[in-house]
């Protein structure tokens, strides 16, 4: 029989085998029944033949687009289409000057997209990466080291600290087993591994009898059996759900999508109607009119939009860089400003992902411990008053109870410190140093004779010691209430006296409520009944020391970030893995949800999609999610018109992260999958520079806002130009190669200085952009109608008196072109504010790039009327120091009329002077 598993149906080609609904609910002797096996293994016969019948366990690799066709798809854009066609029939009539500047302006937008593809495919081999290369296996009774693609269902594999699990196992043996599963359940404390089956229903966080692919043992030996291996595993799951996840465009590049869209039909309607009325209507040749609908359509196309928009972010892209987010794909800059809810991993992002104590109980008082991580650093205190251990013998020893009974190393590597071995150890061992005492210290005064590992049957950690004096003692660490059973005394600070449990357990049930894991602390002093420690030694007559309560702490940072995101109109939800009160109690301390339910995975399985929208929106803290559960809620909100950034570490954070609006990776804890599956990677892993760059996101928003209706008047004005000369039967004023210089050339060397504008003081103060809004709003389009129409009247005005003049043609254009960027140059500095004067220090000389780049523009311009080469590109010509003061006449009228509609609509609308973004 082959078997099956009903709720993953949805497999690829061989799936591993699952004959029972669910493995972990299961004994280890019904699994092993169900799969044929053995603790001795299979045979090598049988292995051949699973193999053969059930693939290599690796996960499926996908299929990646070659080269050439990722650099056909960058040409997938309707303005690029029409500059295309526009080309093809300018060679056609054999005008190769405007043919190679068209060709060039769609060559240098392609080639700034191909640059930027390939992440989903690095995202799918970071994933492949946490397969472990070899495995231990038992085959025919004899244990082999193999590569761990030869894996089978039904193989038996030993696992040791350190190992990475090779693949989904189901335990059958285990000794003192501990697993790390953050990168698959967000999970900061390793898992306690047992044999005992658990409910069908069990969280993926919860099944202690199941080790799964990509896990790593840090304490204790194993044995399990395989029950999935490659696409069949957890892990392979999430490979799955990655490549099946489309990614969404930011919505700065819808809206340029949209734009885009509707201004080529605008324009090819334009040309044709043109087209159509310069022919059948004024008789002109069709040849000759082809050339005027040629530079009708070169003059509206927004050439530089492209190019100013890659710079703009690519600008913005260094200046995150200098706060530590190093973007990897240039959109994400501005859609990160765009954001109107932030999903946020609890684990490593939220919270350091350092297990620190925070609070020790001791007989007559508790303490509070100063100071987060694993940094050695803080103070012990009580009521806010700093003591000394030593002048507590109940909190000395206690300490030193943790800092002996402890098979964790601390250790300090560059400006990091790091816990080899178990986070909560590891916390002890800094706890220890805060009060003077050192692992290396203590154990030369107290040399450790023999210890009991913890069991999860024993549900304690004892060792045994001999002190400087001779004498022997016995330390013991473990839960609360396996502690208080074992104990007959308590140490005060007065000495010891009768054990009263039931102060204890209010203290641990305190201790819990605060969120805090709370673990306990005894010892004896004696030595074993043998010459080895065993359970029997400890089994009672010990005295309580402490309580320890332990948790992954908040960044403190991340505590004002929450807050500022809130103040800027940002939803900060906190999605985990991790326990329900943990979760809510980290949530409270950081301002998310407080006041609120928290909702858990169970819940969200139980929701359809439409329920799932609903609760989205008001349900700020998510815990025990799984990967499946991260999508959903990344999807429902989206569905729900918001703009979703996503933050994590892990690998079942990836799939949420490619799919959100903005995926934010941490740099120093991440896995490799998280940091190629999203889109920004935080250096510093920061939650407070997620706030620092949705500032910096906003501004770029603004300055593209400030860049378009800058260009688009330009555009406008030149359009409007051809049109008036083919309607009144004039020479065309502007040829097509004279009509792509402005707009490639000035327009974009001008526009280039709007990248630099300064963020405005309030951007953090005002709520995120609506994700649909439109960037040209009603007033736009009235400004851009404005400033067109005053930079034609300008330059068509100059070119016919040029002809009226008795000058040439290409004296009059060379004028006109000269007036059009004179205009521009000048509109610049009316487009560094939409509403408020610039006729100031501020507004004239405040951004050093916008002089900069107004100094280049003239050295061009110049260059282009009196450089033979450039004269015998375009045909222009040379200009009187008169036509060029009539040039620049022109531009200053364009800005004087600019500044005084601004007057008008500040009077009107009887507002203060705006920033120009607002």
């Amino acid at each position: 029989m082959r078997p099956s598993r009903p709720e993953r149906a949805a497999r690829p080609a061989q799936p591993t085998p699952s004959p029972i609904a669910d493995w972990h609910a299961q004994t280890a002797e019904s699994v092993l029944t169900a799969l044929a096996g053995s603790p001795g293994g299979l045979d090598e016969a049988e292995v051949a033949r699973r193999l053969q019948r059930y693939g290599p366990n690796r996960l499926a690799q996908a299929r990646q687009r070659s080269a050439f066709r990722r650099l056909i798809g960058q040409f997938h854009n309707v303005l690029l289409y029409v500059m295309l066609a526009a080309a093809a029939v300018t060679a056609a009539l054999g005008h190769w000057i405007d043919t190679g500047i068209l060709v060039g302006a769609v060559l240098v937008n392609a080639i700034i997209g191909y640059i930027q593809e390939g992440r989903a495919e690095a995202a799918l081999a970071a994933i492949q990466d946490m397969l472990s290369p070899r495995a231990t296996v038992i085959r025919g009774g004899q244990r082999m080291e193999i590569d761990a693609t030869g894996l089978v269902p039904g193989d038996v594999v030993a696992l040791a600290s350190g190992d990475r699990v090779p693949a989904d196992v189901r335990l059958i043996g285990c000794r003192e087993l501990r697993v790390e599963e953050a990168v698959l359940t967000g999970e900061s404390v390793a898992v306690e591994k047992s044999l005992d089956p658990v409910a069908a229903d069990a969280p993926l966080g919860e099944r202690q009898c199941m080790a799964y692919s990509g896990t790593v043992v840090v304490y204790g030996q194993g044995t399990g059996v395989v029950v999935a291996t490659g696409a069949g595993t957890e892990l392979g799951r999430i490979n799955e759900m990655l490549a099946g996840i489309r990614s969404l465009g930011t919505p700065l590049l819808r809206q340029i999508d949209r734009f885009a869209r509707r201004l080529a039909v605008a324009i090819l309607a334009l040309g044709a109607l043109t087209y159509v009325l310069g022919v059948h209507v004024r008789g002109h040749a069709p040849s000759e009119m082809f050339m005027m609908v040629v530079a009708l359509v070169a003059s509206a196309i927004p050439e530089g939009l492209p190019a100013i928009m890659t710079i703009t972010l690519a600008l913005g892209v260094q200046r995150m860089a200098r706060r530590n987010a190093i973007v990897r794909r240039l959109p994400a800059v501005e859609a990160l400003g765009s954001v109107t809810v932030i999903c946020s991993d609890k684990t490593g992002t939220l919270t350091r992902n350092e297990m620190t104590v925070q609070r020790v109980v001791c007989a007559d008082r508790a303490f509070d411990v100063g100071g987060v991580g694993y940094e050695p650093s803080g103070e012990i205190s009580v009521d806010g008053r700093p003591v000394d251990a030593a002048n507590h013998p109940a909190l000395e020893q206690a300490l030193r109870a943790g800092v002996l009974c402890n098979d964790a190393r601390l250790r300090q590597d560059d400006a990091r410190w790091l816990v080899e071995g178990d986070p909560t150890e590891g916390a002890l061992l800094v706890l220890g140093r805060k009060a003077g005492l050192t692992e290396r210290g203590e154990n030369a005064d107290w040399p450790r004779l023999d210890a009991i590992p913890f069991e999860s049957l024993n549900r304690y950690m004892a060792t045994w010691h001999r002190n400087a004096d001779g004498a022997g003692w016995l330390f013991v660490k473990g839960a609360p209430e396996r502690i208080l059973d074992i104990c007959a005394s308590e140490l005060g600070e007065a000495g010891e006296r009768p054990l009263d449990p039931d102060y204890w357990r209010r203290m641990a049930t305190d201790t819990a409520a605060r969120g805090l894991r709370v673990l306990a602390l005894a010892c004896r002093q004696g030595e074993p009944a043998g010459a080895s420690l065993a359970p029997e030694d400890v089994a009672g007559d010990c005295t309580m020391l402490a309580l320890v309560g332990i948790v992954d702490p908040p960044r403190e940072e991340a505590i004002s970030a929450v807050a500022e995101c809130h103040a800027a109109g940002i939803r900060v939800k906190m999605i985990t893995g991790d326990h329900v009160d943990t979760a809510r109690t980290i949530g409270a301390e950081l301002g998310i949800g407080a006041g609120k339910p928290a909702l858990t995975g169970a819940e969200i399985a139980l929701m359809d999609d439409a329920g799932l929208r609903r609760v989205a929106q008001d349900i700020d803290v998510f815990a025990r999610a799984s990967p499946e559960h991260k999508l959903r809620l990344v999807q429902a909100l989206q569905e729900s018109g918001q703009s979703v950034a996503m933050t994590g570490d892990g690998v079942n954070d990836a799939p949420a992260l490619k799919r959100a609006d903005v995926g934010v990776a941490m740099g120093l804890k991440g896995t490799e999958a998280a940091k190629e599956a999203c889109d920004i990677v935080l250096a510093d892993d920061n939650f407070a520079t997620i706030a620092a760059a949705v500032r910096l996101g906003r501004g770029v928003y603004d300055n593209l806002k400030k860049f378009v209706l800058f260009m688009l008047p330009t555009n406008g004005g030149e359009a409007l130009i051809v049109i008036a000369a083919i309607m009144f039967e004039l020479a065309l004023p502007l040829t097509p190669a004279q009509v792509l210089w402005i707009n490639l050339v000035t327009s974009s060397t001008l526009g280039l200085a709007l990248a630099f504008e300064p963020a405005e003081p309030d951007i953090m103060r005002r709520p995120p952009r609506p994700p649909g809004e439109s960037m040209l709003s009603g007033f736009f389009a009235w400004r851009i109608v404005m400033v067109s129409t005053l930079m034609m009247t300008g330059a068509l005005g100059l070119f016919l008196w040029e002809l009226r003049a008795g000058n040439s043609i290409e004296s009059a254009r060379t004028m006109a072109v000269n007036a059009v960027v004179a205009a521009e140059m000048f509109y610049l500095f009316n487009s560094r504010s939409l509403y408020g004067s610039v006729v100031n220090r501020a507004g004239l000389l405040g951004n050093r790039y916008v002089l900069v780049c107004v100094g280049a523009c003239l050295l061009l311009q110049l260059l282009f009327t009196h450089a033979p080469a450039l004269q015998a590109i375009f045909g222009s010509t040379h200009l009187s120091a008169a036509e060029w003061l009539r040039a620049l006449a022109a531009g200053l009228f364009v800005f004087a009329v600019a500044e005084l509609e601004k007057v008008v609509i500040r009077r009107i609308s009887r507002r203060s002077p705006a920033p120009s973004a607002r």
